[in-house]
């Protein structure tokens, strides 16, 4: 495998990128059309989506590609799946002050909803946004587009000086002020970089890593990189073991994805899940909390048994936040297959968990689900042995073994985990 360190991630089309680089190159050379010609050529790479703001597609990667928001509404995405989980309304209400780590922030819309919702409630609460996004290109794009909305403009001006104390620009065009309580930090590199640096420099001040999570750094953490399967290295345990050291107890992490190995790697870490709203997209997104109160929403018991007992459950790993894309790739795919082959996970393929317990009708369908049973040693879809396993996910025991209640997806998860292995521990002797 190939672990050359690489700390680019995912970004948008190359053509665009250069076209970006070259138009600001241009202006600071003196081109005062330089940023109007920017806009008019951006025309033919924007896409809007059904709320009236715009998006763009992801550069090719392994011959895929993706937009950077839903076609169902860009805007609409961050407010529906970003704002409104994260209580941030009641949050601004109540706290005096707010933290919010705004990840692969991209265009800006996240941060503009907050600011937006920010402005429309009467309060005295300051805003800390820390704005990490690797593309000093994809930065520049946000000072090309139509605004979404009316705090957009102060995102902008908050790029643009970034960019033009970094020497990326020359000329500044954007007026809108900063208002007095925001205070906007916006870092363009790695956000396991920024992560890293973080925990090392709270480090050298603290005692133990206690100490650094009772104080945490963020209420509210926005996860928002390209997919998982096109930027796994940003949804690996061990990233989420970092998180967890600047994310304060009661705070949110929020995602869109609802990606197995993602789910899985959270609760490795130490968090809880739960399902997120499902705007835009099939599944839900994912909602994190190291307080399991906060978890409004357990995960679909079909999800809890496929993180639980197949392989599809094997989390990204990154041991020190530096691999790339494709190794970490090839690090779950090789732990997936050893433990297939060790007969310690189920394979997803068929989805073979859901059906424990229940009575399949004669078919193609059980006659796979079967051929899976058998190669992990089992013969019987409602054998005792699966009740004792998924008797976690019921409120009363059906085991027989006077089994205790769980009250949350996480419990849930790592008690069937846990089963599982017993099980098969017992039959290998």
């Amino acid at each position: 495998m190939n672990n050359q360190v690489n700390m680019e991630t995912l970004t948008l089309p190359i053509e665009l990128l250069n076209m970006v680089s070259n138009y600001f190159k241009r202006e600071k050379e003196g081109d005062i059309t330089a940023r109007s010609s920017a806009v008019q050529y951006l025309k033919n790479f924007l896409i809007e989506t059904s709320d009236g703001s715009y998006t763009l597609k992801s550069d090719v990667i392994n011959g895929s590609t993706e937009t950077m928001h839903t076609h169902h509404g860009a805007l609409e995405e961050s407010i529906q799946k970003y704002i409104e989980p994260s209580k941030l309304r009641d949050k601004i209400i109540s706290k005096d002050e707010i933290r919010i780590l705004d990840t692969c922030s991209g265009l800006g819309y996240n941060a503009a909803a907050v600011l937006d919702l920010w402005q429309s409630i009467p309060n005295n609460c300051k805003i800390k946004l820390d704005m990490v996004e690797i593309s000093r290109e994809t930065l520049a794009i946000t000072l090309l587009i139509p605004n979404p909305l009316k705090a957009y403009e102060i995102i902008k001006k908050a790029v643009e000086d970034e960019l033009y104390n970094e020497g990326f620009l020359s000329s500044r065009y954007e007026k809108k002020e900063t208002p007095e309580n925001v205070d906007i930090n916006i870092y363009c590199m790695d956000i396991r970089e920024l992560i890293k640096n973080l925990l090392e420099s709270k480090l050298s001040k603290t005692e133990n890593v206690k100490s650094l999570i009772d104080d945490g750094m963020y209420d509210i953490i926005f996860l928002d990189p390209f997919s998982p399967l096109l930027t796994p290295e940003l949804y690996t345990l061990d990233f989420f073991k970092a998180l967890k050291q600047v994310i304060k107890k009661d705070g949110l992490i929020l995602t869109y994805t609802s990606a197995a190995p993602v789910r899985s790697a959270f609760i490795e870490a130490g968090f809880h899940v739960g399902e997120g709203p499902r705007f835009g997209r099939k599944r839900g997104g994912t909602i994190a909390s190291i307080s399991a109160e906060l978890i409004l929403k357990d995960l679909l018991m079909e999800d809890e048994r496929m993180i639980a007992l197949s392989d599809v459950g094997v989390p990204f790993r990154d041991p020190k936040l530096n691999n790339t894309s494709q190794y970490v790739m090839e690090l779950r795919s090789s732990e997936r297959e050893l433990l297939r082959n060790n007969k310690l996970k189920f394979a997803s393929t068929v989805k073979t968990p859901i059906y424990l317990l229940e009575d399949l009708e004669d078919g193609r369908l059980k006659r796979r689900v079967l051929k899976n049973l058998h190669k992990m040693g089992f013969e019987d879809l409602n054998s005792l042995e699966f009740r004792y396993v998924l008797c976690p996910q019921y409120n009363e025991c059906i085991c027989g073994n006077e089994c205790e209640s769980f009250d949350n997806s996480h419990e849930r998860i790592i008690e069937m985990s846990h089963r599982l292995q017993i099980v098969i521990k017992k039959k290998d002797k």
